[in-house]
C-alpha cells in the first residue's frame, strides 16, 4: 500500500501537507490546491448519470491554487472500498489522467480526448472514464489531483506506474471525495 493519498487526505485543514516519499527520501512540503465538481460536493452523491447506472460519463472537475512551478498535472480517480465497503480488500481504479498542462484549471463533463495529456489505464484495462458500479454498498470515490515538477511521458500509464514516476516529484494535491451506491432493483 502507497503511503502519498493516504498523507495527502489527513492533510488538507493544515493549508500544507508533510508528505513522505515512496523511495525514502525526506519528506517534502507539498501545497494544498482545491478541486471541486459542480456535479457534486466533496463528500457528497456522484450523480446516476456519472455511473454505470447512467450515462457512465465523466463528471466535470475544476481545480485552483495550482503551484507556480508546475509542469504537469495528474488525475487518479479510485474505489478504496472495493469489493463491500463491509470489508474492503482492493483499490479499484476508475480514472488516470497524466501530462495535463499546468495552466489548466479544469476537465469538461464527459472527456473522450485530451487536446493535450493522455488517459492512463483503469482497472477495466481501459485508457477512459469508468465510472462507479460498486457491487454491493455504498463507496466513496477519490478524485485525486497531483500538481508534478515534471512531465511523465508514459504513454497509458496504470495507477501504480503513475505513482511510482510521481514519487519525488509532487508539488501540491488536491482530492475531492464522492460516494456512490447502486439503487435497489
Amino acid at each position: 500500500m502507497r503511503m502519498l493519498p493516504a498523507l495527502a487526505l489527513t492533510a488538507f485543514a493544515t493549508g500544507t501537507a508533510v508528505v513522505a516519499s515512496w523511495a525514502g527520501k525526506a519528506d517534502a512540503r507539498v501545497a494544498v490546491m482545491h478541486l471541486t465538481s459542480s456535479a457534486f460536493h466533496d463528500g457528497g452523491e456522484i450523480p446516476t448519470k456519472y455511473t454505470c447506472e447512467g450515462a457512465d460519463i465523466s463528471p466535470p472537475l475544476a481545480w485552483s491554487d495550482v503551484p507556480a512551478t508546475t509542469r504537469s498535472l495528474a488525475l487518479i480517480v479510485d474505489d478504496p472500498d472495493a469489493p463491500d465497503p463491509a470489508a474492503p480488500k482492493m483499490t479499484w481504479v476508475h480514472w488516470v489522467v497524466v501530462d495535463l498542462p499546468p495552466e489548466t484549471r479544469a476537465l469538461a463533463e464527459n472527456v473522450r480526448r485530451l487536446e493535450h495529456g493522455r488517459f492512463g489505464v483503469n482497472d477495466w484495462n481501459r485508457a477512459s472514464w469508468g465510472g462507479p458500479c460498486p457491487p454491493i454498498g455504498r463507496h466513496r470515490y477519490l478524485f485525486k489531483l497531483y500538481a508534478l515538477d515534471r512531465v511523465i511521458e508514459l504513454a497509458h500509464p496504470s495507477k501504480r506506474q503513475l505513482e511510482e514516476a510521481m514519487a519525488g516529484h509532487i508539488l501540491g494535491t488536491a482530492t475531492l471525495v464522492g460516494t456512490y451506491q447502486k439503487r435497489a432493483r
